[in-house]
């Protein structure tokens, strides 16, 4: 664990903006699910708002890990991590798709892969306090 006078590096400051941009934009679909699930005319309501509670709870996950980062935590980077590999599964769909989805499944793509490289520089694990493997000598 680091203490709060370790600097924060900047690569660690901007994969918890790139982890808490993920949860945000869980957070809004999730809500904009349960919105429409009450007053919108979705086939089936209870699916609309089943699906809206679990993104708002999926969103709950980044947006704490950001925060872990944030405060130099390191149990908040397996979380973080966990995050951008899932959020390569939708990416590598829309990249499938046909349209303007493909550029949307870039975007997340970029995002998914900026937040994994930010997270294993060893620059961050550093001040996360994570060491790696011991070494037999």
């Amino acid at each position: 664990m680091s203490t709060d006078q370790t600097p924060r590096p900047v690569r660690l400051t901007a994969a918890a903006a790139v982890s808490g941009l993920e949860g945000l934009a869980l957070v809004a679909c999730g809500v904009y699910m349960l919105v429409m699930g009450l007053l919108g005319r979705p086939d089936s309501p209870s699916q609309a708002e089943m699906g809206g509670v679990t993104l708002v709870a999926l969103g709950a996950i980044p947006l704490a890990a950001a925060r872990g980062l944030l405060r130099l935590r390191s149990w908040s980077r397996g979380p973080a991590i966990i995050t951008h590999l899932m959020t390569l599964i939708p990416a590598w769909t829309l990249l499938r798709a046909s349209g303007a989805l493909i550029a949307l499944g870039i975007a997340l793509a970029a995002v998914a892969v900026t937040g994994l490289v930010l997270l294993v520089n060893p620059t961050a694990t550093q001040a996360l306090g994570i060491r790696g493997p011991a070494r037999d000598a």
